[in-house]
């Protein structure tokens, strides 16, 4: 039995009840075998494998609050720092009924790689609670936030461990957090990012995953001799990923047709109004149902359904696994060109195969929706500095990461072999790095 054998049967052996972290760890180990398999004897006898999918820490605790009837609920919070070998800990806070601590190491252990392949100092990490924040009225997020930020506070710091937003965690979110630590800690430091301009936030922050994704998606097309220009382009999801990939997609020249949120979709063969889509979903805080009362040549479907539209480009934008097999043939049989992800792994590990058989261009989340947490790292670097930087020099070096990202993998994926994948490249590059840093620190 191969090494990366021997690490996977131990990890479902041990990990049975979690397989969002297997399923992750999974799609990684198989597709570093190339450079496993020529490393094989080090690795295994510096247990290389074990410690990378064994976090250096997890943190679970009790989260109580008072809602606005006066009753006291109580939440389950979680961090899970898993990687420092190249720099702090760097992940966001998912606020969201469905976490759990197999959620929260699936994500931390994804942004190791995804943190590497910035090339900028920060290692991996990932944490956030099953509150909701939905229905909730601000005094009721405030509380929770504080009481959260209560147990959080001694576990990061500057230089330590700095948390960002994710779904459920928006700007509201981490300025509640960052005021509570800024009191218990008595230190205005840069220990959150995703902040508001006011306070130490960076200028495209609020865009950086959505144009990032879109930046990497044209240097993909570029490479084929071909562009965004004329496209016609799917999207899923509705927040904050979704609504800047589509102006992004649409300043490119591309036509941006769907939209979705938890409980239906958006079809508007005339393109998504982007400021339409802002005012219902960042302003007002609705359903996608206001979009089509306001928009005439919008339908409105309850469910699931984007990827039957035809498409050139598809960029599922919205939660983990959204994209099945079905929906993969769906876009084959359609004649999609590309499947760049804007989620944390939104395709299935059947689906991403089966795109890739049928030559569809794929480029996996690491890699894709990597322009968030590059553009977090830039703020702490601002933060250290005590400076402000333009928009535009942020989103220039943004830029500049999303181009030399397809570089890199598109590079390792040819190193080995494996010309085209960029799945494969994107989890050589960045795990190269990481294996290197922790080689060269001793068994810690």
């Amino acid at each position: 039995m191969s090494y990366v054998d021997e690490v996977l049967a131990k990890l479902k052996e041990k990990n049975a009840s979690e397989p969002e972290f297997l399923q992750a760890a999974e799609e990684v180990l198989d597709s570093l075998r190339p450079v496993i398999d020529a490393n094989e004897e080090l690795y295994k006898k510096e247990a290389l494998l074990e410690r990378i999918c064994e976090p250096e820490r997890q943190v679970k605790f009790r989260v109580p609050w008072v809602d606005d009837e006066g009753n006291v609920q109580v939440n389950t919070g979680y961090r899970v720092e898993f990687n420092s070998a190249i720099g702090p800990y760097k992940g966001g806070l998912r606020l969201h009924p469905s976490v759990n601590i197999g959620i929260i190491k699936f994500l931390g252990f994804e942004q190791i790689f995804k943190n590497s392949l910035t090339s900028l100092p920060i290692g991996g990490g990932k944490g956030g609670s099953d509150f909701d924040p939905k229905g909730k009225s601000d005094r009721e997020v405030m509380a929770f936030c504080q009481s959260f930020m209560s147990e959080l506070y001694r576990h990061i710091g500057a230089d330590t461990d700095v948390p960002a937003g994710d779904i459920g965690t928006g700007a509201r979110e981490i300025g509640y957090m960052f005021g509570q630590y800024k009191k218990l800690t008595n230190k205005f430091e840069g220990v959150l990012t995703g902040k508001g301009l006011t306070y130490g936030g960076s200028l495209a922050r609020t865009e950086a995953t959505g144009y990032g994704l879109l930046y990497i998606t044209n240097e993909l097309f570029k490479d084929h001799g071909d562009s965004l220009d004329g496209k016609t382009v799917v999207i899923s999801g509705a927040g904050n990923v979704a609504i800047y990939a589509t102006q992004k997609a649409q300043q490119l020249g591309a036509k941006v047709v769907t939209c979705s949120d938890s409980t239906g979709w958006i079809y508007d063969p005339e393109g998504i109004d982007v400021e339409l889509l802002k005012e219902v979903k960042e302003v007002k805080r609705e359903r996608l149902t206001a979009y089509a009362e306001a928009r005439p040549s919008a339908e409105y479907h309850e469910g699931r359904g984007v990827w039957q539209i035809k498409c050139d480009v598809a960029l599922p934008c919205a939660t983990q696994n959204e994209l099945d097999i079905e929906d993969a043939k769906q876009l084959v049989a359609n004649g999609c060109k590309a499947v760049c992800e804007g989620a944390n792994m939104p395709t299935t590990l059947e689906a991403t195969k089966y795109l890739q058989e049928n030559d569809v261009w794929f480029i996996g989340g690491k890699a894709a929706n990597a322009g968030g947490v590059a553009t977090s790292a830039l703020e702490m670097s601002q933060n250290s500095e005590r400076l402000s930087w333009t928009f535009e020099e942020v989103d220039s070096k943004l830029q500049g990461i999303m181009a030399n990202i397809y570089k890199n993998i598109s590079e390792a994926a040819k190193k080995y072999g494996h010309e085209g994948d960029y799945v494969m490249g994107a989890n050589i590059a960045g795990f190269e790095k990481v294996a290197e840093a922790m080689l060269s620190q001793g068994v810690v």
